[in-house]
């Protein structure tokens, strides 16, 4: 079983570990990669599959993230995977809908996708990449921020750029996660806000 889903910011999820600059779009990712950029050399992912996502998912994933959450917010970094704990995610997703863990971890995966791409300020889908250099233009100009950590998180960015999320095929996720953006980033949340 994969590794449960935390709240990151967009570069985090791109894995450059990017915190302490201002809002971009949060989501849900598999925690091991915000913790552990994957070397050079590492073999490529395989393309995460996209699917069309419905209201009733979006529903079940707003239902079940208190409790998921919850869970995974007791789970110590880099845990072996506990079948008690690896059972009870199972359950949480049952009992809002899903087939299981895996069926909410790729609606949870490609709600994350679409958000992406939107723009905190105006809500509205833009793409990751203008998401990305949004932020590098509000980097640039952060006067407070340490100006190593600055240099590291604008290569983190700039490396970002490079590995952007693949393109959304179904652009009807745009306006289902747009009507429910609200709603997504409350539970998802927004570590820089």
């Amino acid at each position: 079983m994969r590794e449960f889903v935390r709240p990151l910011a967009l570069v985090v999820a791109l894995g450059a570990g990017v915190s302490g600059v201002g809002s971009i779009s949060a989501l849900f990712v598999p925690s091991a990669m915000a913790q552990n950029k994957p070397p050079a050399d590492a073999p490529a992912q395989p393309a995460m599959k996209q699917i069309a996502l419905t209201q009733k998912q979006i529903d079940g994933v707003l239902a079940s993230a208190k409790e998921m959450n919850a869970l995974s917010d007791k789970l110590p970094e880099n845990a072996a995977p506990d079948p008690k704990v690896t059972a009870q995610f199972e359950a949480v997703a049952k009992k809002n809908g899903f087939a299981g863990y895996d069926e909410y971890g790729l609606v949870v995966d490609n709600i994350g996708l679409v958000m992406a791409g939107f723009d905190p300020a105006t809500k509205k889908y833009v793409g990751p990449d203008a998401v990305i250099k949004a932020q590098i233009t509000r980097l640039q100009a952060d006067t407070k921020m340490p100006a190593k950590d600055k240099q590291q998180t604008l290569a983190d960015l700039n490396e970002a750029l490079k590995h952007l999320p693949p393109a959304i095929e179904n652009q009807g996720n745009i306006d289902i996660v747009s009507k429910n953006y609200d709603q997504l980033i409350e539970v998802m949340g927004d570590e820089d806000e």
